[in-house]
């Protein structure tokens, strides 16, 4: 590890010496961290990928991960040292996939959720297409890493629960008047990651105005690999049957309106 940047009293950014894993990793990707060196917690935890980290030369470095402190994992990568060893394995996990130009990009993040808009936001700037972050979170200060957006040229549409900052509410509400008043014949791709919640409001939203919506799950994974089915997602076929995906091959990122949200 060679930063830890607490950005608060829950959440901070981690940067890992990992340049063969940040230079294979696409927008949407996660990687498998162990944090600590005992036993507990036994099992790896999944995070996406935040940054790509360069040197002055431009040169890959590492990778950067955006953690909030929930349970034991979580608090020891807080707490974590410089020089400390974590475990990273990755990059793992189906991408976002970026869209071209004339077609807009519209990012909905919940909280942690912000985690894969900065590797796909400077994704879509190098391909020139108008992005637009709706970011929600409890209060201002829990609002991270704007002025990144910000130079990149991303519209930045602001929603906390408290009326702290942006508007008072939740973040699909300003998404689902942007999408109603847009006409039919200028295409956007959503793209949403958070709390479920949000994630089955904004495919529904996506659905209704008849938008394409990429979304990054969250689920609980032992192994990230696919052998221990513990992130299945229930999906809706054509003939609509449900069945189930393990979200850490067929995802993170799925079709928002294939997903059986009920």
């Amino acid at each position: 590890m060679i930063a830890n940047r607490q950005l608060s009293s829950d959440y901070n950014v981690l940067a890992l010496r990992a340049p063969s894993i940040a230079a294979a990793a696409s927008p949407g990707q996660f990687v498998m961290v162990k944090a600590g060196s005992g036993h507990d917690p036994l099992l790896r935890r999944p995070f996406s990928v935040f940054e790509v980290l360069r040197d002055q030369t431009a040169g890959v470095t590492g990778l950067s991960l955006l953690n909030k402190r929930i349970g034991v994992s979580t608090s020891l990568l807080y707490a974590a040292r410089l020089g400390e060893r974590i475990a990273c394995l990755g990059p793992l996990g189906r991408p976002f996939s970026p869209v071209d130009a004339p077609t807009e990009a519209w990012m909905v993040a919940g909280g942690v959720g912000l985690a894969p808009f900065a590797t796909l936001a400077h994704a879509l700037c190098s391909r020139g297409v108008r992005s637009t972050l709706f970011y929600g979170a409890r209060r201002a200060q829990e609002l991270f890493y704007l002025d990144l957006f910000r130079g990149l040229g991303v519209e930045l549409v602001l929603t906390t629960e408290d009326g702290s900052a942006g508007e008072r509410g939740r973040v699909v509400a300003p998404l689902e008047r942007r999408l109603a008043a847009r006409r039919a014949d200028a295409p956007v791709m959503v793209y949403a990651c958070g709390p479920e919640g949000m994630l089955a409001s904004t495919a529904k939203i996506a659905v209704r105005y008849n938008r394409p919506c990429q979304v990054s799950v969250e689920r609980i994974m032992g192994c990230g690999l696919g052998g221990c089915y513990s992130c299945v997602v229930p999906m809706r076929s054509d003939d609509g049957r449900v069945h189930h995906v393990r979200s850490c091959l067929s995802g993170p990122v799925l079709p928002g309106d294939q997903i059986s949200w009920e």
